[in-house]
Parts: structure tokens; C-alpha cells; sequence
């Protein structure tokens, strides 16, 4: 008899679960156009088709729940009114899944909604969550849940303190508004400071308040003493070595302090830079900031399909996004 000797992933127990990634989708039923510095092509209409292939195949992989990283629609369908309608047609899109959906918040949800009409709409995903996974506060988009034995997720409000994220009224709006002009003396916020300041200090990004950032040491510390494995997900990412210094958190250093004080983070995944971009940090922990949809090009794909397993997750990426082994620290 003949013994053939199997591979390494014949060897491998099955995954624990499996779950879908994507980012940045940003539709919109108008013409192609380009990006903010007017270097990038941008493919509004067909980021429902891309996104449509994520879902089927998603379907087909059975994957336990979807995590949709932020701006989910673009900004453009404001000034047209097209908001509701534009969120309605996107929503569909994922309501075919079977899977459940988890929704990231990032600039253009706020361009298009106000955040007492995001708590009300279906990009609050809090309520679809298992028990114990309810919002952090009323006007904090955060909650974290287990999505099977021995692993936690934990999505966090990178608008939190914003200007685009908090009504003008507000003390965080205030707040946010005096951190801005300390840092960048530019008349349009929206424009990067000079050289001698930190390019995150725009007005389309925002930061983690300390409530936030104790509610996630405390979710974390808990975590630890399970000895689970956590996955944190954000609009913005957190490390300048995983993006473009422009796209970071406001506070981006103080949200990378409290991951790397826990032994239970094994993973940082963004959206935000639709370049994308990866680094593992000195702990060990890897960020991944995903490729956007909305800049790929109708004949590619820009989603990702995570296997976890009890030593290590493996990325399949579809088009833009590559495949990765991520080792556990």
C-alpha cells in the first residue's frame, strides 16, 4: 500500500468560524468620479456589484457574521437627498446574507445622518449582537460580543470626539472643535496642517474619549482573564506604520497604549485609507487596514473572508486584498 503524505492544511482541525470583511463601499447612483486630492478613480454605482460578490461568495463560505468596516454610503448622496434611499439599496445588499451583519461607523455615515438617526437605523447592529453586547453608552457607538467560544470581537467609535460625529450643541463638539484649531491653523479643517504638526488633526477623523478607552480596558481585562482572543474593528485606524499618517485616529497613540497592555488582542482591523496597508506591532498584534471598494475597479474585488482557528487566523482575500496568515502573539 501506497501512503501519501497530506499537506499542512489537510492536517488542520476545521476552523472554529469563519466571518466576512469589507470596507469603505461608499455607493452612491451617480457617475464615476474622483477621490478628495482628485488623484483616484472612484466607481460609485459599481461598489453595489463588488459588494454583491462579497455576499455571494460569503454565502457560499457560510460564514458566521459579515463586519463592515464604515462608510458604507458616500457622502454626495446628501446634497441629493438620496441618503435614505442609498442606505435602503446598500441594507438590501447585506440582507441577503444569511449571516449576521456588524456595522462600523466612519465619516460618511455622519455626512449623510445625524447619530441619533444612526442609533435608530439598521447601521446599528448593537441590538443583533449576542447578549451582554449592548452599546457602551447611549451616544457612544461601542459594544463588543463573543462570536464563538474563546473569541471576542469589540467595534469602537472612532467619531466618539468628532465635529462630523456630535451635534454643534455639544460639549464633545466643542471639545473637538478647540482640539482642531490647536493643531491645525488651516481656514478649511479638512486640509492637513503643516509639516511641524500631526496630519490626523482633520476635520474627517475623530478620536476615542477616556470613556471609551476605559470602557475597552476594562472589556479587554476581562477578556484576558478568559484567555480569549480579541479582534477590535474601527473606522480609523490606530498604528502609522498600517496607513497613511493622514487617515490615524486624532488619539490614535492613546488607543494603541491600551491594546498593547493586554495579552488578549491578537488583532486591529480599519478601514478609512482606501490604499490599505498591514503591520504588526512590537506585541505582536496585527493591523490590518483593509483596501476600500469604492476605489476598485469593477473587474477586481476589495473583501475578505477571516478562518479562525485556536493558533492563528487566515485572511483569504479577494482581488486588492491579499492573503495573510495572522499568527496569535
Amino acid at each position: 500500500m501506497c501512503l501519501i503524505r497530506r499537506t499542512a492544511m489537510e492536517d488542520r482541525a476545521p476552523p472554529v468560524f469563519a466571518f466576512g470583511i469589507i470596507a469603505d463601499i461608499q455607493y452612491a447612483d451617480i457617475e464615476d468620479g474622483l477621490n478628495y486630492l482628485r488623484t483616484r478613480k472612484r466607481f460609485y454605482r459599481n461598489s453595489l456589484q463588488l459588494l454583491r460578490n462579497a455576499t455571494r461568495r460569503w454565502e457560499e463560505q457560510r460564514v458566521r457574521c459579515v463586519l463592515q468596516l464604515g462608510d458604507i454610503i458616500d457622502g454626495f448622496n446628501k446634497s441629493s437627498s438620496a441618503s435614505e434611499q442609498a442606505l435602503h439599496t446598500v441594507i438590501g445588499e447585506f440582507d441577503k446574507s444569511s449571516a449576521d451583519v456588524h456595522h462600523v461607523w466612519g465619516n460618511h455615515e455622519f455626512y449623510n445622518f445625524c447619530r441619533e438617526t444612526l442609533l435608530a437605523s439598521p447601521l446599528n447592529s448593537a441590538a443583533k449582537a449576542e447578549s451582554g453586547s449592548d452599546l457602551l453608552a447611549n451616544d457612544i457607538y461601542a459594544y463588543e460580543f463573543s462570536p464563538g467560544p474563546g473569541f471576542r470581537f469589540v467595534l469602537l467609535d472612532a467619531y466618539d470626539i468628532s465635529m462630523i460625529g456630535r451635534d454643534e450643541s455639544s460639549e464633545k463638539h466643542k471639545r473637538s472643535l478647540k482640539l482642531l484649531q490647536e493643531h491645525n491653523s488651516n481656514p478649511d479643517l479638512n486640509q492637513p496642517p503643516g509639516a511641524a504638526a500631526k496630519p490626523v488633526f482633520v476635520k474627517f477623523n475623530g478620536g476615542f474619549s477616556q470613556e471609551q478607552l476605559l470602557w475597552l480596558d476594562e472589556v479587554l481585562t476581562l477578556a484576558d482573564q478568559k484567555q480569549e482572543r480579541v479582534t477590535v474593528f474601527s473606522h480609523l485606524p490606530v498604528h502609522p506604520y498600517a496607513t497613511d499618517p493622514i487617515c490615524l485616529a486624532w488619539n490614535y497613540d492613546a488607543l494603541q497604549s491600551v491594546l498593547r497592555s493586554h495579552k488578549s488582542v491578537v488583532c486591529f482591523m480599519a478601514g478609512h485609507d482606501h490604499d490599505g496597508g498591514y503591520y504588526m506591532d512590537e506585541s505582536g498584534v496585527h493591523h490590518i487596514t483593509l483596501e476600500g471598494v469604492i476605489e476598485t475597479r469593477p473587474d477586481s474585488n476589495a473583501f475578505g473572508t477571516v478562518y479562525v482557528y485556536e493558533d492563528q487566523m487566515v485572511l483569504k482575500g479577494n482581488g486588492r486584498i491579499s492573503d495573510m496568515v495572522l499568527k496569535y502573539p
